[in-house]
């Protein structure tokens, strides 16, 4: 078929270029892709658009990037990256799903099951699983606790938060857009955050615990 001709004049040149196919036959690259030296790419991954890959990346198995723009020695597991940017030196997946507009500074980590959306996350930050942000402005080295979600959306509008350099936010907390989580402040796991964190502070946003005694036996 003229399509597999295709395709394997498209990864032979890549290899000629110096670029490492684990298994040609399962890789599928658009023509316009450009791959950097030394980048290894896994099985059965497929590479769109005008993405642009950088030199020492690893692209894990059954991975798609459309239209985005990768570069140096980021490592890519079992996850989608839609018209995006992922810099230098971060970490992707397994199994996260970056959509289009966001911006992923250097050395970041985003883990498994996490999706970003329209987001922009600074150098150095963490969300390591389990975590939505969407349309949040994040600084550098904050971090994501597990079971986080940036609440953007009403029913009718979204809106947007930001989150300052150095913030830590617990997990389980909602940020219910648009709210300002400032510089070295810390949200308690658990909270729903409707106000602005001052900067240094720690907001703690949930129902104080009352035990029922005996109300099993009662129920039984």
């Amino acid at each position: 078929m003229a399509t597999n001709i295709m395709k394997d004049r498209i990864n032979k040149r890549h290899m000629k270029q110096g670029v490492t196919l684990i298994d040609p036959s399962s890789t599928y690259i658009e023509s316009d892709v450009i791959i950097g030296q030394d980048t290894v790419i896994e099985p059965n991954c497929i590479i769109k658009g005008d993405t642009e890959i950088g030199t020492n990346c690893c692209i894990g198995y059954n991975t798609k990037i459309d239209n985005s723009i990768i570069k140096d020695n980021v490592d890519i597991e079992i996850s989608v990256i839609t018209k995006s940017l992922v810099d230098s030196g971060s970490h992707i997946g397994p199994f996260a799903y970056i959509r289009p507009n966001s911006i992923i500074g250097k050395n970041v980590k985003i883990g498994d099951f996490v999706e970003i959306k329209n987001s922009t996350i600074g150098d150095g930050s963490k969300a390591s699983h389990l975590t939505y942000i969407g349309d949040a402005d994040v600084g550098k080295n904050v971090n994501f606790g597990c079971g986080t979600v940036v609440v953007n959306y009403d029913g009718k509008k979204k809106y947007r938060s930001t989150i300052c350099n150095n913030a830590f936010i617990g997990c389980n907390t909602n940020l219910i857009s648009p709210v300002i989580v400032n510089e070295n402040a810390y949200t308690a796991a658990g909270s729903t955050i409707t106000k602005e964190v001052p900067q240094n502070s720690l907001a703690v946003a949930r129902q104080k615990q009352q035990n029922i005694e005996n109300w099993s036996n009662r129920k039984r």
